[in-house]
């Protein structure tokens, strides 16, 4: 959308010359920025912050230091610390969230505790910056004669209290979000003006409409159901969610879970709940957090059918890292159209489906870039999926961060799972953090019941006082099975290789394997054959590691777990019988034997928690060891933390929110801890020698990226000296923007062996390498 400004003969400029030719005087990109930056920060009521973040953000541009820096004859200039310095000086503790904020617009939020003494400047991010001016009272006055005022606080107005560190952080951070986003929208809409006179500013959003699009989505889930060649006993259970799903909606804004089993139609029973109540409370958008990208792809196709008589259905908006990738069968590159992209960088847009990692490390970045979209979580609806895989050792400070959003910024925020977590147990824990602590209300009151109803499954649990098998005695087990059609479960890749050999060598049809050690575009391709082998009855092995448990839409008659966390174990069996056509399905838990001191797990949390699994199983009568009774996650999960010691654990994590270090906070805060690089591999031929092409011509960019994520698998970073490296290049990278300088990307490579890249198992590195794949 395009709009007429006047022409003025300005004497302090924001911006270089766009391109029609013309600077933007700073006046006026202060009084935008201010503006709309009030507009985002008044949907959590703090409107008046906003506006003062806005008015002061580039307030030391009025220096003379960087007007020259406009015109090239400087460089290395600070703008950003005078604002800050004035918004304390002037405003005291009704200052110290502007401050922040303002200080934070470039180089990202520092620590809560810096000194913004107006005639000091301790704080520069490094020696070589210069402020605009060294007198602050030049700034102000130039600020003034420019037709600018200070404004006066209203009569109340919130300050940020730092006695509970996440809650403080949070509050920060959605500040600082709704000031660079104004900021960024702002200047884009200087840089893209077609001509003098006229600013080019981005389409309004489209609304969500959620009573409209209700009853376009419970049309569906009718039809859906009367197409559906599913068990009566499912129909009923997919019902039965329906109705708690709508009937929880008229509950207030706040924290819930939902408990369901597998195959019950979580996904658009969530949907359906998230639209009436984001209709009954006025919410503005719904956010979809999913654990993986193998679903991603899956819930956003889910959603689009469902919705696909509706204005809603192109504006689902996907921000995950294979967001405009090329499809797995386009000959061509598919990218993002330009708004969609600048979209995905601050969610403004009805219906956002995105991952775990780039919703919750958002939550606690100090990035300008990552932080942007989070004002737009403001009055929301949160459904999180899986929320079992949320990693233990961030689990408090995630928990009290998205209470704080609950509570303070009107968010609903829904953890469902078929294996719900006790984190309520966790709740005086949680109020170190926040004052909100984590008290959620279930949707699904009668969940035993809808589990018993549901139950689809008989699971064979090993002897107690079994060995376990060895993978000579799991092959000759798999081999012997009498169904054709089978997926057995493991912890290790070194195993899933193993028993996927074994299947080939004894010359079974049907073999496939999955792993991580595939690319995205390869499990995908497997996937879809592996479904279209089940649809038609035909023989199909598959071997895979964890990656096929959680959420992906697969439905074998018999699959084998290998032993490992209970929550895992009902996972795998969620992929048994999903449809509920047979009488029962089979589940057969099994313990491999420990292979000369060889770990059987992949790191010491998960076999702690494999061990919990023994303990619980133990404790309870062998009638009631059923993976249909949600009682026994709730049990087992108390049970889990109760061998964590959290204070503990990631303590660096911790104190670094307690100095509230805004660095540190985010440099320490992974959903996945691993430190891993990405490899390009040679799937395909057209597509890896078109990458390399490109990564070697033009080096690293953001396009080449999006475009090899499909193509790329993670490994754990090479030792020094380690084989692989032999097969490691660096894509190459501008040492800074429009420099003709090169240097090697530290975690972007291309995989040089094509051979190493195996049809059906993909990367499989040299034996002696001493890294393996994340």
């Amino acid at each position: 959308m395009a709009n007429q400004v006047k022409s003025n003969k300005a004497k302090y400029f924001a911006h270089s010359k766009n391109v029609a030719g013309f600077e933007e005087p700073l006046s006026e990109h202060l009084s935008r920025v201010a503006e709309r930056a009030k507009r985002y920060a008044s949907a959590f009521n703090s409107g008046f912050a906003g506006y003062l973040s806005g008015l002061l953000h580039d307030i030391g541009k009025y220096g003379d230091l960087f007007q020259k820096r406009l015109r090239g004859e400087e460089k290395g200039v600070d703008h950003w610390f005078s604002g800050a310095c004035i918004a304390i000086k002037r405003y005291k503790a009704e200052g110290v969230l502007p401050a922040l904020a303002i200080y934070g617009h470039h180089i990202g939020l520092q620590s809560a505790f810096l000194d913004f003494h107006p005639e000091i400047k301790s704080n520069a991010p490094g020696p070589s910056l210069k402020l605009s001016e060294t007198n602050v009272a030049i700034i102000e006055q130039r600020f003034l004669e420019d037709g600018l005022e200070f404004p006066d606080p209203p009569s109340s107005i919130e300050t940020v209290s730092f006695k509970r560190h996440a809650q403080a952080m949070l509050d920060v951070r959605m500040l600082f979000s709704a000031l660079v986003d104004a900021d960024y929208i702002e200047t884009e809409a200087h840089f893209h003006a077609p001509k003098e006179g006229v600013r080019c500013l981005r389409p309004e959003p489209v609304d969500l409409e959620p009573g409209k699009n209700l009853e376009i989505l419970i049309d569906y889930i009718e039809a859906l159901e009367r197409k559906s060649d599913a068990s009566e006993e499912l129909k009923t259970v997919r019902r039965e969610l329906l109705r708690a799903c709508l009937a929880a909606a008229e509950d207030h804004v706040g924290l819930f879970t939902c408990t369901a089993p597998t195959g019950s139609g979580k996904t658009l029973s969530l949907l359906a709940f998230a639209l009436k109540h984001a209709e009954i409370h006025g919410l503005r958008r719904i956010i979809v957090v999913l654990p993986y990208l193998t679903i991603i792809e899956q819930t956003a196709s889910e959603y689009k059918k469902a919705l696909a008589d509706s204005e809603l259905v192109r504006h689902v908006l996907e921000d995950h890292s294979l967001v405009g990738a090329l499809r797995a069968k386009s000959d061509e590159y598919s990218d993002m159209s330009s708004l969609e992209e600048r979209l995905v960088e601050n969610w403004d847009a009805p219906v956002i489906i995105t991952t775990s990692v780039r919703f919750l490390e958002s939550l606690f970045s100090n990035r300008p870039s990552a932080c942007r979209k989070l004002h737009n979580v403001a009055n929301s609806v949160v459904l999180f999926d899986e929320v079992q895989t949320i990693p233990l050792d961030i689990v408090l400070p995630t928990l009290a961060t998205l209470s704080r959003l609950s509570e303070r910024y009107s968010v609903s925020i829904v953890f469902a799972t078929a294996t719900q977590p006790a984190f309520s147990k966790l709740d005086e824990q949680v109020r170190k953090y926040t004052c909100s602590g984590w008290s959620p209300r279930e949707i699904v009151i009668e969940k035993s019941n809808l589990y018993s109803k549901s139950r689809r499954v008989e699971v064979f649990w090993p002897d107690k006082d079994t060995n376990g098998l060895s993978l000579e005695e799991l092959l000759d087990t798999l081999a012997k099975d009498a169904s054709e059609r089978l997926m057995c479960v493991l912890n290790l890749k070194r195993h899933a290789l193993a028993v996927f050999d074994g299947l080939k060598d004894l010359g079974l049809d049907g073999v496939y394997h999955l792993s991580t050690s595939m690319c995205p575009a390869h499990r995908s391709r497997v996937l879809e054959e592996i479904r279209n082998k089940l649809e038609n009855g035909e023989p199909c092995r598959l071997v895979s590691t964890q990656c096929v448990e959680a959420g992906v839409d697969i439905d074998f008659p018999v699959v084998y777990r290998a032993w490992g966390p209970l929550d895992s174990i009902a996972q795998a069996a969620g992929r048994c019988n999903r449809s509920g056509k047979l009488t029962s399905g089979r589940v057969h838990v099994f313990k491999l034997k420990d292979e000369s001191g060889k770990r059987l797990y992949p790191d010491r949390a998960y076999e702690r928690a494999a061990d919990v699994t023994s303990l619980v199983l133990k404790s309870i009568p062998p009638d009631s060891c059923s993976i249909d009774t949600p009682d026994i996650f709730s049990f087992y999960f108390e049970e889990l933390y109760k061998f964590t010691d959290f204070d503990t654990l990631k303590k660096e994590l911790q104190d670094s929110i307690k100095r509230l270090d805004f660095v540190d906070v985010a440099s320490m805060y992974k959903v996945i801890q691993e430190d891993t690089i990405n490899v390009l591999v040679p799937y395909e031929e057209y597509f890896y020698s078109c990458l390399v092409k490109e990564a070697l011509e033009h080096g690293l960019s953001r396009n080449w990226v999006i475009k090899a994520r499909p193509h790329a698998v993670s490994i754990f970073k090479p030792r020094s000296g380690d084989p692989v490296q032999a097969y490691l290049q660096p894509v190459p990278v501008r040492e800074r923007a429009n420099s003709k300088q090169y240097k090697d990307s530290k975690d972007w490579f291309i995989y040089l062996n094509r051979e190493h890249y195996h049809p059906e198992t993909g990367l499989r590195m040299p034996e002696d390498s001493n890294c393996w794949i994340g």
